[in-house]
């Protein structure tokens, strides 16, 4: 039981998760399960009474039993112990004290990322301000490499989103090539297929695979089939550079997605033995995102938000090359308008980082919620700031298959712009060797316009 007084009325939380719950910003998602506080000063109150709690109760009480869960036992499995002293005699308010001084620097931030736990990371953002959120995942750098290198402080990257409603390859190839003219696609060129079917994503690795061998692009390719799906492809030899899954913070949840810890090891073992990239062997993709355990009924009484961090811990244990929070995604019924998107997507990108993970951000809403552009510009450079490791850029910034709305081509470069951040460092070299961007970052429209017309005459038939 924790408990906290204001102005004489006493708040009670009967345990762990209950004061994890009570103590998150506001969103949708929880107060329709029931979960959120029911004022502003219950809300308060279980934040005081939150940041007093010991570090140590983290790794004596859980929010999901051990014996019953999975993600459970692979986040206590793998806690680092003797990190764990450098910050065993916190409380989450001293924690947040103590990520925020000038002294805790990258190098301090990375010794301890095995010491945090998701919960850990979770109940610190949740007492922490917007502001707060920013500067400590700005201190955090994790870099990734598979063709070229991503997260490097002074870089921002991209995933190319170039999706089309009927997978039709003309159709991707202009979106793609577009992209690349832009400056775009140095984290991955990434397809979302419009079927899981084997022969229309070999169909989409082969013309990404060829695109990237024909011009030489120091990057690397991804379609987001279902991970058995890329299993079986890589089985056949199938062009194949990242594995990508949809993952959740809790084993039912998981299950609804068809997936578990034993299946994700199959596939990045198999990833693995491709031996496909050329700088390094970062081969998996996962996207997540609050709400996803909560909408499958499968998050145990357990807030969106802690959630959504526990399935990092999954992420985590793959040595992933890029993990994206499409935060939202899941549309007004979790995260209801641009507040609080930016809010989830803030306390994303912090505890990912903080628990050492390669974090981008799928900057986005549905057309129903209560936000607009104007939002996620705010948001895009909020993250900038903040040191995120990538975004998306689709043409317009309007998927026209997944029919959502998130971030250009654009996009991308105005924040590089405005921040003086660049691509990844093999990828920007292209751009200049191509002449599609000169020394000061500038696009050439002169030279994308040849460029373009080369490649459209192979792939635009």
């Amino acid at each position: 039981m924790y408990q906290h007084t204001i102005l004489g009325k006493v708040y009670r939380f009967d345990n762990l998760r209950v004061l994890l719950a009570k103590a998150s910003p506001f969103r949708t998602g929880d107060a329709l399960a029931g979960l959120s506080a029911d004022t502003y000063e219950e809300r308060v109150a279980a934040q005081i009474t939150l940041a007093d709690v010991p570090l140590k109760t983290f790794l004596n009480e859980v929010v999901i039993p051990y014996e019953e869960d999975e993600v459970t036992r692979l986040i206590i499995d793998n806690h680092d112990t003797n990190a764990f002293n450098t910050i065993s005699c916190l409380t989450i308010g001293e924690l947040r004290d103590w990520l925020l001084k000038d002294e805790t620097d990258t190098l301090i931030l990375k010794g301890v990322a095995d010491a945090i736990t998701p919960e850990i990371a979770a109940a610190v953002s949740k007492i922490m301000r917007n502001q707060d959120l920013i500067v400590v995942a700005k201190k955090c750098e994790v870099v990734t490499r598979f063709r070229n290198t991503i997260g490097l402080k002074g870089h921002f990257s991209t995933r190319l989103q170039p999706n089309h409603p009927t997978d039709d390859p003309r159709g991707i190839a202009a979106s793609l090539i577009e992209g690349l003219l832009y400056g775009s696609g140095d984290a991955v060129i990434g397809i979302n297929p419009a079927t899981d079917s084997q022969a229309a994503v070999l169909k989409i690795l082969t013309l990404i695979d060829t695109l990237r061998q024909q011009f030489e692009i120091p990057t690397q390719s991804c379609v987001l089939s279902h991970i058995t799906t890329t299993i079986d492809l890589i089985n056949q030899n199938a062009p194949v550079d990242l594995c990508f899954q949809s993952i959740a913070g809790t084993e039912k949840a998981n299950m609804g997605f068809g997936i578990n810890l034993n299946i994700l090891e199959e596939a990045y073992s198999a990833t693995l033995n491709l031996n496909r990239g050329s700088t390094g062997r970062n081969v998996m993709y996962f996207e997540t995102g609050q709400g996803s355990a909560l909408s499958a009924n499968a998050h145990h009484e357990v807030d969106q938000q802690t959630c959504e961090v526990r399935a990092y811990a999954i992420a985590k244990k793959f040595k992933p090359l890029l993990v994206n929070s499409v935060v939202g995604f899941i549309g007004p019924e979790y995260l209801y308008d641009g507040k609080q998107i930016t809010r989830a997507a803030l306390e994303d990108h912090f505890c990912g980082k903080l628990l050492g993970l390669p974090m981008g951000v799928d900057i986005c809403y549905t057309n129903h919620a209560e936000a607009d552009q104007d939002d996620m510009d705010n948001l895009l450079t909020l993250l900038g700031v903040a040191g995120c490791n990538f975004i998306m850029g689709i043409p317009g910034s309007d998927d026209i298959m997944l029919n959502y709305q998130s971030t250009s081509f654009h996009d991308a470069l105005y924040v590089r712009k405005v921040l003086g951040l660049k691509p990844a460092p093999e990828f920007e070299q292209w751009l200049l060797k191509q002449g599609i961007f000169d020394d000061k970052g500038n696009r050439s429209a002169t030279a994308a316009a040849g460029l373009l017309k080369e490649m459209g005459s192979l792939w635009i038939r």
